[in-house]
């Protein structure tokens, strides 16, 4: 190495330690604490369900995990969202950003519709490819019938949450979870049981205060655009535009990314067709496990969508050696999350627990699942912000297609069901299959991210006029 790349190489460096973690850490302490009082929603709900009764909390379960792979779909739209728009906001272009913000919002929108419809012909059919247990069954559709009225005021609030978050604006997000938070567990806690003269209503009442929740958080997210965003400014005429060149350009980076997160989500769903043909009892352990899981995931996503808006923004600017700098700091942070979260999971899975009111036997196994997952979330915090932060979020989503659809699809699905029903391995067995990627992601997520030429250019220049 010269003098001249020692003196470039420590300049680097020093940009890193004055500026890099300021902007990394404050990023990711709303998006960590956000997905964290999201997910806690969802785990108040399966705690007053499951108190409520088992077979409540089945069903319900069920039919979140049709509300999972929406919410992943919508979580990709989101993210191609970011990657763009992240890289024209480092040029400080607002113009193309709100075309891409109507383009991904269109999209979401098409989806919510057809869910809505898909659901609303087939509910029976819908909850009955999780469980073939009537009882659950019916309860889930009872929660469906209800639950199906939030997708369009879901999907609006995602991605306006996702055009904010492009421009570094998160704070809203956070506010707005708590808020929700608090709406969905008042609701639960008055309709569920019947409190203070009102219906005893169960699962109906969980998803009466989710539906309240979803419409208070969509009101309140667009009177804050209105009245307080001025980033980016958006209003109701920029989501009345459609540029073809513009999404052309987008579906062609996120297309293949909302394939490989509908896959991912059928992936974790059809987690819980496999435990439910297997015992009903393993429906409510996996809810429990998976509901606490997917709160401490909350430090690995957090961290994946901080890498992403960083990545991006930095691509913008034209600095790829800072970005290269940016990308090998943060995987040490991402090993570092890693074990702090399975240390976390491992030893907070007990208090967890016991605020169920489950049978022993459910209770054992959501404990036995949740020791394997601490185990998982190690591999998790690097692979995930790697792959989706890094190697996405500087624009080769094609590298995380391939390896999505040949670690999932060639090797996880059918390893799972081969040890469930011919094998018949016990569920602990089949939860460690399900995750294994999770675990073997991690090397080509090294070597794409150290060796690979991950580093796309995405943004195109405008003229004044467009």
């Amino acid at each position: 190495m010269t003098g001249v790349q020692r003196t470039e190489s420590r300049n680097l460096h020093s940009k890193v330690n004055k500026t890099f973690y300021y902007s990394f850490f404050s990023i990711y302490a709303a998006l960590v604490l956000q997905n964290v009082i999201t997910l806690s929603v969802n785990l108040a709900d399966n705690m007053m369900l499951g108190a409520y009764s088992e077979t409540s909390l089945a069903g319900v379960a069920a039919v979140n995990q049709i509300q999972f792979v929406f919410q992943q779909i919508l979580m990709a739209l989101g993210d191609g969202l970011v990657i763009f728009c992240s890289q024209y906001w480092g040029k400080k272009q607002t113009g193309p950003m709100k075309k891409i913000a109507a383009t991904a919002m269109h999209a979401g929108l098409v989806v919510a519709v057809l869910l809505f419809v898909g659901v609303s012909l087939f509910p029976y059919q819908a909850v009955g490819i999780f469980t073939t247990d009537r009882l659950i069954i019916e309860e889930g559709v009872q929660y469906l019938n209800i639950i199906r009225f939030t997708y369009l005021f879901f999907a609006v609030t995602q991605l306006l949450l996702a055009a904010l978050r492009s421009v570094e604006v998160v704070k809203i997000a956070f506010c707005l979870s708590i808020m929700t938070f608090f709406i969905n567990c008042g609701i639960n806690y008055v309709l569920i049981y019947g409190n203070f003269g009102a219906p005893e209503m169960g699962t109906a009442g969980a998803a009466v205060g989710t539906l309240t929740a979803r419409i208070v958080e969509c009101a309140v997210l667009i009177i804050y655009i209105i009245k307080k965003e001025k980033n980016l400014n958006l209003r109701l005429k920029d989501y009345l535009q459609f540029d073809k060149v513009f999404c052309k350009d987008y579906f062609r980076i996120t297309a293949p990314m909302v394939v490989v997160q509908s896959l991912w989500g059928v992936n974790t769903a059809l987690q819980t067709v496999i435990l439910g043909h297997m015992t009903s009892a393993a429906i409510a352990a996996n809810s429990a496990a998976s509901t606490l899981f997917l709160m401490v995931k909350s430090t690995a996503v957090g961290a994946a969508s901080t890498a992403s808006i960083i990545i991006g923004k930095t691509i913008g600017t034209g600095d790829i050696a800072l970005t290269k700098v940016y990308a090998r700091v943060m995987q040490r942070m991402f090993l570092v999350i890693g074990i702090l979260s399975g240390i976390l999971l491992f030893f907070i899975r007990i208090p967890i627990l016991d605020l169920y009111d489950l049978s022993s036997a459910t209770k054992d196994m959501a404990n036995t699942f949740l020791i394997i997952l601490s185990v998982v979330c190690v591999g998790m915090s690097y692979q995930m912000p790697t792959n989706n932060g890094i190697i996405r979020g500087g624009g080769n989503a094609m590298f995380v297609v391939k390896m999505d659809l040949i670690s999932i699809w060639l090797i996880v699905i059918p390893l799972s069901f081969f040890m469930a029903f011919v094998m018949k391995a016990s569920p602990a067995v089949v939860v460690c299959c399900l995750n294994a990627d999770q675990i073997f992601k991690c090397i080509p997520a090294f070597l794409e991210s150290h060796y690979g030429n991950w580093i796309r250019k995405l943004t195109r220049d405008e003229s004044p006029a467009s």
